[in-house]
């Protein structure tokens, strides 16, 4: 899903919807700490590309096949969901303690 404002593209892997939320998910193949980085930039600039959705509570989640060290637990520290390859399927790695910051 790509946004346009003022020359600009946001572009946005997974984006998933319902009436109250919104979750935006950067998917990469390997996952760094400066790609957290750089989508953390992105979330802060979403509402300007997607104002459709400025009525909804916005969440992060990341994702890799292949996560960098440290990549996860600064995704994790900055209120970001973790998801990663686990056999033939995915897994949230947040443990119950987690607490999602919204954007």
């Amino acid at each position: 899903m790509k946004g346009k404002l003022n020359g600009e593209t946001l572009e946005i892997d997974v984006l998933v919807t319902n009436e109250n939320y919104v979750l935006v998910v950067e998917v990469k193949s390997s996952l760094s700490v400066e790609d957290v980085k750089e989508f953390i930039t992105d979330l802060g600039e979403f509402r300007q590309f997607f104002p459709e959705y400025n009525q909804k509570q916005l969440y992060g989640a990341v994702a890799g096949i292949e996560i960098n060290e440290g990549a996860d637990k600064y995704a994790y520290r900055q209120g970001l969901f973790v998801i990663a390859q686990s056999g033939e399927t995915v897994t949230i790695l947040n443990d119950d303690k987690f607490q999602p910051k919204a954007w």
